[in-house]
């Protein structure tokens, strides 16, 4: 696929993913998360109830930028498609992620709150 291993560091850096999906009427949707690179999947985190992942259900094409946090010029996108949305037991994953980006557990937990870990399959790779 042409992924260097300078574009997968950024992906394991506490950089910011900008998600953009399709809603409901092709229009474009973009929004910040927390990103994590397995090495096969990007994965996000994300309440059941955001329109994002409503656009995902609708439509799996989605793509995930994120630019280097130690060098701006540097940026890796991610093209593909969702492989699958699995639920966050005990919400786990949430708080891996906090722990990179913040270094403590998720400030935000909610009892009511259901979350998901997204997987993203990448079909291509851009950056530099």
């Amino acid at each position: 696929m042409g992924f260097s291993e300078k574009q997968q560091e950024v992906l394991r850096k506490p950089a910011l993913g900008h998600v953009a999906t399709l809603g409901p009427k092709g229009e474009p949707h973009t929004s910040p998360v927390w990103i994590d690179w397995d090495g096969k999947y990007l994965k996000f985190s994300q309440t059941t109830t955001r329109q994002k992942l409503k656009n995902l259900e609708r439509d799996h094409r989605i793509s995930v930028s994120a630019t280097d946090p130690d060098d701006p010029y540097m940026y890796v996108e991610v093209r593909g498609v969702v492989d699958r949305v699995e639920d966050d037991e005990g919400k786990r994953f949430i708080d891996e992620m906090a722990h990179k980006y913040l270094g403590t557990d998720y400030p935000g937990h909610s009892a009511s709150e259901e979350r998901v870990i997204v997987y993203v399959r990448p079909e291509r790779f851009v950056g530099r």
